[in-house]
Formats: C-alpha cells, sequence, structure tokens
C-alpha cells in the first residue's frame, strides 16, 4: 500500500515557508517543507529581526494596514510559539526609532509616516521628535543627530531563535520538516497535484505546492506559470562583543540583541548574487552607529556578513495562486519577520479559500502584468 501524499508541500523552510506551513497545520491540513541546502542563499538566517511599520505602505494602502495588522498580532502569536515549542523569542515591542542626521530627510520622512497615517487614520501613531527635545529623552544621543521619528508598535526578536521556535512548532503540530530537500523542478500532474524533482533524485508527490523558497523561486515559479521576478538587495551588518548595559533605544538600523551584543544595519545594495561584506560599507556602518549614540565608540566588533533580501519588483509582498496550474501557490515577501503572524494565520484561509478568506487580490502578481502594459 503507497503512503498517502502529503495534502500540501511547501518548497522553502525559512520563515516565511514555516509560517505558512505553521497556519495550514492549524487548519487541520496535512503539511510537508522541503528545507534546501545549508550554501542557500538566506535572508532567514541574516535578517535584522525588525517587526517594524514606520513608514511601510505610505504608497500602498493595503500594506500599511496589513502591517498594522502584523504589528497588533504579535504578542498573541509570540506566546504561542512559546507554548508549541518552549523557546522564548525575546519579543520586545517597546517601541522604535529611527534617527536622522539630516534634516531633509527627515522631513522627506515624516511626509512617508504623514501618507502612511492617511491611509490608517487612528491606527498610525508615531511622534516626531527634534534635537534637544530627543536628547532629553534619550540620553546620550548624539550632537549631530538632529531627530527621530517614534512609533510605539514597533519592536524585534531574537532571529535565530524565532526561526528554531518557528520549526519546533510545525513539527509539534504534526508538520514533516525534511532538511537538505533541495528541489530541483515542480512538474504539473494530468488529473492534478504535482510531482516534485529533489536534486538527489527523489520524487515526490502532493496535491497543492506552496513556492516560500525565496530567491531560490525564480525558476520554481515560473515553471509553474507565475510571473514575479524576484531579486536579491545586499544588506550588511555589524555585531559587537556582549555588552553589560542595555541601549535605551531600539533603531532600524541599531538594535542589542537579548544576549547583549548589539546589530549594526540597514544597508541595501544590488549586489547580484554576491552576499560578501565590503569594507567601505563597514566603515560607514560603525561611523552612523558612533554618530547616532558615541558611546559605542569603544565597543569592539566582533563579526560582520552580507545578507541577501529577497526583493519583488515593487518591494511588497507578493500571494499569488497559478492560473494554468490550479493547487500551485506563490508566496514571496522580504518582511517575514514583521508579517510572519499573518502568515500562521490569515493566509492559510486565503489558501484554503474558506469562507473566511481574506480578500489579498492587492497582492496578486497580475499588478506586474498591469504595469508592464501600460
Amino acid at each position: 500500500m503507497h503512503q498517502r501524499t502529503p495534502e500540501i508541500t511547501i518548497v522553502g523552510g525559512g520563515l516565511v515557508g514555516l509560517s505558512v506551513a505553521l497556519g495550514l497545520l492549524f487548519s487541520g491540513r496535512r503539511v510537508r517543507v522541503l528545507d534546501g541546502a545549508d550554501c542557500d542563499a538566506r535572508a532567514s538566517q541574516g535578517n535584522f529581526g525588525l517587526i517594524w511599520g514606520q513608514g511601510k505602505g505610505a504608497n500602498f494602502a493595503p500594506y500599511a494596514h496589513w502591517t498594522m495588522d502584523a504589528l497588533a498580532a504579535w504578542p498573541g502569536f509570540a506566546q504561542q510559539l512559546q507554548e508549541l515549542s518552549g523557546i522564548d523569542v525575546a519579543l520586545d515591542q517597546s517601541g522604535g526609532y529611527e534617527f536622522f542626521t539630516d534634516p531633509s530627510e527627515m522631513d522627506a520622512f515624516k511626509a512617508e509616516l504623514e501618507q502612511q497615517a492617511a491611509h490608517l487614520g487612528g491606527r498610525a501613531i508615531y511622534e516626531m521628535l527634534y534635537g534637544d527635545d530627543l536628547r532629553s529623552q534619550l540620553k546620550g544621543i548624539g550632537p549631530d543627530v538632529v531627530g527621530a521619528s517614534f512609533s510605539p508598535g514597533d519592536g524585534h526578536v531574537n532571529p535565530l531563535r524565532f526561526l528554531r521556535a518557528l520549526r519546533c512548532s510545525v513539527q509539534a503540530m504534526g508538520g514533516r520538516v525534511t532538511l537538505g530537500a533541495t528541489v530541483a523542478a515542480i512538474r504539473p500532474q494530468l488529473g492534478g497535484g504535482f510531482a516534485l524533482a529533489l536534486a538527489d533524485g527523489e520524487v515526490a508527490f502532493t496535491e497543492q505546492v506552496i513556492v516560500c523558497a525565496g530567491l531560490g523561486a525564480a525558476t520554481l515559479a515560473r515553471d509553474l506559470g507565475f510571473i514575479t521576478q524576484v531579486r536579491p538587495q545586499l544588506g550588511e551588518l555589524l555585531i559587537t562583543e556582549k555588552l553589560g548595559d542595555r541601549l535605551p533605544f531600539l533603531s532600524s538600523t541599531i538594535r542589542q540583541v537579548d544576549e547583549g551584543g548589539v546589530q549594526i544595519g540597514g544597508t541595501k545594495a544590488n549586489a547580484g548574487l554576491d552576499d560578501r561584506e565590503t569594507l567601505p560599507i563597514m566603515s560607514k556602518l560603525a561611523h552612523h552607529a558612533v554618530t547616532v549614540f558615541p558611546a559605542l565608540a569603544d565597543v569592539r566588533v566582533v563579526r560582520a556578513w552580507g545578507a541577501l533580501r529577497v526583493m519583488s519588483p515593487d518591494g511588497y509582498p507578493v500571494y499569488a495562486k497559478s492560473g494554468p496550474n490550479p493547487g500551485a501557490f506563490l508566496v514571496t515577501c522580504h518582511s517575514g519577520v514583521t508579517l510572519a503572524p499573518l502568515h500562521a494565520s490569515v493566509l492559510a484561509k486565503w489558501i484554503l479559500n474558506t469562507s473566511a478568506t481574506p480578500d489579498l487580490e492587492a497582492f496578486d502578481e497580475c499588478r506586474f502584468a498591469l504595469s508592464h502594459a501600460a
């Protein structure tokens, strides 16, 4: 007797794939996750761990609301993960700052926040702090910082612990996670379902397939009829020694992890699939950190690395169903941490097309076809 195939197979075992798997397991579905090789470009192992809403969706109202929904869902989601996995993801959602040394850049970001607030109405809460008012609130901010924005809903988690908690939670719910399972091709089958050809020669069969493979999704998605073309964006990071004292702030470029080390980042570059760190950027990051908080000048840097973000053509998430191959889905975004609570709940209703299916039409990939046609 042949073993019954998994009802849904997810290609990609990073933050996005595991979050989607968890949501489907909560809905009572059988799920298998195929995770690729350790040498793959893995945003899930090199991200900043931010749960962030400031400015997101300023030019795209659906994304602004989607992000706010995710921020609101994070406390309950973190508790759920701890109950399932026994792992504390170190959620700290006590607010975050965006610091500025250029008045014109601060004015431009203020305009973005105002546009975001126009979409969100009363859901948007932020504050602009200038010069000495900022320094009176946050002791130790450098004199070259002209101001900052602050939003109380922003926060962060320990990203590697979060990834582990997701994997353990999926397994605790009965999901199968297969490591080192690189999918080379996905072939629709006559009569329905899909055959997944693995790099080691194995072939797995599934009724439905969800491609959450990040930068590895390009060929697989194209073969299933999707048109989204993801691209890599390089971000470089510095990691300092562990500090006994806590930083008095969290920002989108400077954060202190729960173990004590300070993570410094925030760069964006188009470097193809080259994820190597570069000395000029390392120097720039260090200078930025010391400008914002001069007390960091004597802190030792112990590690540095580059990681590749997964970007859609317009930078917003893509949730797409294949027209020519029913049962195939594409899920991709660069905010896998922030949006995880929704990927682990609401998105499952969309995939399963339940009576509570959310309206995610704004995130369909047809927007790219329309833009090309225009």
